[in-house]
């Protein structure tokens, strides 16, 4: 499943929740110094969805705020989880 999200770097919680421009928000900790909220975000997307880190991957974004990312699993249940996610207040 592709999933489109917007990033938000330096957060003070880390929270999947909420859209922005119908991507999915993603809030993480983490500076965007060499790559870290990158890999902050792909693994916080992972655990919102419940899948393993390694089932998430960046197809595009990796400098940027808005990320595509690949999503592997059941297409129906993350459908679900996506779906709730992005209804769920930011």
């Amino acid at each position: 499943m592709r999933v489109e999200v917007h990033a938000v770097p330096g957060a003070k919680v880390r929270r999947v929740a909420g859209s922005h421009d119908g991507r999915l928000i993603v809030r993480v900790t983490q500076r965007a110094i060499d790559g870290r909220a990158t890999a902050a975000v792909l693994d916080a997307v992972a655990a919102a969805l419940g899948v393993h880190s390694r089932d998430v991957t960046l197809v595009a974004g990796a400098t940027s705020r808005r990320k595509v990312l690949d999503v592997s699993g059941d297409d129906v249940v993350l459908g679900e989880r996506l779906g709730a996610l992005l209804d769920e207040d930011s």
